[in-house]
């Protein structure tokens, strides 16, 4: 299980310390939200802060690209230091282009799809993506509650995963937390990006585990999942 915090909870004043941060608490990944204030209406992180990022941590780097042009970006954002990319199913035609140039950059490929898309949309590309996001609240800002409706995604996402004898990771982001976290790991999600639910405990790290052991428990009636 793949513990994912978000860097948009942190405090943007010492983008370098939080991410060291959540590297000594123990998180796998650490997912940064990529917003352009036009794909979503609210804007927030550029390359640098990647960059900062990557010379702060030795972390996987998942950058979510909830951008209307994300073709512009992928190369900057794979030199300062992405480890995988998202972009989104909802560009429509550009979606197959985009996943083979985040590809050939040498970076694992993700697909991101937002609550209102039917699941459909995604399963075109299932053999050409390493990440699946669910978006479980609509993007574009923190803190949102979680939307409960986007629970049979992840149960389809995994029977398509288990048909096809595919290995990409099933990812949840939005309104995570402990609870939601655990109806989400019932459901076949394997990573999990939390944002405030994990940097509005008192100890980040108590946090990271407590999310890390509730997966696991509430996970383990699944078949292992993508490593």
């Amino acid at each position: 299980m793949i513990i994912a915090p978000s860097l948009l909870a942190a405090n943007f004043a010492k983008f370098g310390k939080e991410a060291a941060r959540v590297e000594r608490a123990g998180g796998d990944w650490l997912h940064l939200d990529i917003m352009d204030g036009h794909f979503v209406p609210n804007i927030s992180f550029g390359p640098q802060v990647v960059r900062i990022a990557n010379e702060a941590t030795d972390m996987f780097l998942d950058v979510h690209l909830m951008c209307s042009r994300p073709e512009i970006l992928l190369e900057p954002f794979a030199k300062a230091g992405a480890d995988s990319m998202t972009t989104h199913v909802e560009l429509g035609e550009r979606v197959e282009s985009l996943l083979w140039k985040i590809r050939s950059l040498g970076k694992k490929v993700g697909l991101a799809i937002n609550p209102p898309t039917p699941i459909t949309a995604v399963q075109p590309f299932l053999k050409k993506i390493d990440t699946l996001l669910i978006m479980t609240v609509n993007p574009g800002f923190g803190g949102q509650p979680f939307i409960s409706e986007t629970l049979p995604k992840v149960q389809q996402a995994l029977a398509w995963r288990e048909k096809m004898g595919l290995k990409y990771h099933i990812e949840v982001d939005g309104g995570i937390n402990f609870q939601t976290a655990a109806e989400c790991a019932r459901a076949g999600a394997d990573a999990y990006v939390s944002g405030t639910g994990l940097f509005g405990e008192h100890s980040l790290k108590t946090a990271i585990s407590k999310m890390r052991r509730i997966v696991t428990h509430e996970g383990k009636h699944f078949p292992p999942k993508a490593g």
